[in-house]
């Protein structure tokens, strides 16, 4: 793992994968390597405008990759439904949910969750469900979860995952990150139980400039802070290209053991990958498995393929 670079991709020839808020940022360069290296990609974006922007500008970046552009909406489940039951392949090998929200205004998602939990969590969660028939019909198949540094800040609350009592925006925000993790935790768990070949891993970029950072300021009209983000970007963040590597290294690189998390080397912000130190709770299985039966309720979405 020491020094790994965007050059040790493996061939992705013959894989298919999805990037969600592969648009921009990290998604975009996780999505671009991939299809660099063979894949065949499919950006799976919110906005149309945008995504098919995505996809002109990759394939001017790679000449021939194979490429497309399909709406997902993760803050609405008939979203997340409709774009599972029109996938276009018969297998899928890589699920990059890499789309997010930080630090945002409070809101609530189509479905009335609190946006960053409803975005974060629910929507990939329901997203990797109803993907995973196809998933299980592909060989060495891999699921990849971005999650946060900043999950640290914060355990889940499993009386109050919509934060109706108290909002906060960083607290939900680490919330959504922890619950990522305890996500990857149990469905790692769970592939296994069922001898499923199918990898659950999780990654996170450290600090990399994106838009990421400036969007929750952006919303709540906060310019100072809209200001320094962008100067913090500017002279402190490692680049979308650098915060890309530990998603791409979970998603490709052999024998990543499952439930691991990559992040970069130099104290979690930059450097190559390596893994990274994660908070107790989120090995805990008992808040696992509660989240995961919460999110089922929350979502309609059950893993019947894995049993319980």
């Amino acid at each position: 793992m020491a020094g790994w670079s965007v050059e040790d991709v493996p061939g992705q020839g013959g894989r298919v994968a999805v990037v969600t808020g592969a648009n921009s940022g990290i998604g975009y360069v996780t999505a671009r390597e991939l299809a660099r290296r063979g894949a065949r990609v499919l950006l799976a974006c919110r906005s149309e405008a945008r995504g098919v922007g995505a996809r002109v500008r990759l394939g001017g970046e790679v000449p021939g990759a194979d490429v497309e552009f399909a709406r997902l909406d993760l803050g609405d489940l008939a979203s997340v439904r409709e774009f599972a039951r029109t996938y276009p392949y018969d297998r899928l090998d890589l699920l990059v949910n890499n789309a997010g929200v930080m630090a945002l205004p409070y809101g609530t998602t189509a479905d009335g969750f609190e946006t960053q939990f409803g975005v974060n969590h629910l929507g990939h969660f329901a997203l990797t469900g109803l993907l995973l028939p196809v998933l299980l019909a592909a060989p060495a198949a891999r699921v990849v979860t971005v999650s946060s540094t900043a999950h640290v800040l914060a355990n889940i609350d499993i009386d109050d995952l919509n934060s109706e009592r108290r909002y906060r925006r960083w607290v939900a925000y680490a919330r959504s990150k922890t619950a990522n993790l305890l996500f990857v935790h149990e469905l790692a768990r769970r592939l296994a139980a069922h001898g499923a070949d199918v990898i659950a891993a999780a990654a996170h970029p450290g600090y990399a400039a994106t838009n990421l950072q400036t969007a929750g300021p952006e919303m709540a009209g906060r310019r100072a802070v809209q200001r320094l983000m962008r100067v913090g970007n500017r002279f402190f963040a490692q680049s979308a290209e650098a915060g890309a590597l530990p998603t791409l290294y979970a998603a490709t690189a052999p024998e990543v053991p499952p439930d691991s998390f990559t992040g970069p080397s130099l104290v979690g912000w930059r450097g190559s990958p390596a893994p990274s130190r994660r908070a107790p709770w989120t090995r805990d299985d008992r808040a696992a498995q509660r989240l995961w039966a919460a999110s089922e309720e929350l979502t309609g979405v059950t893993y019947d393929a894995l049993g319980a």
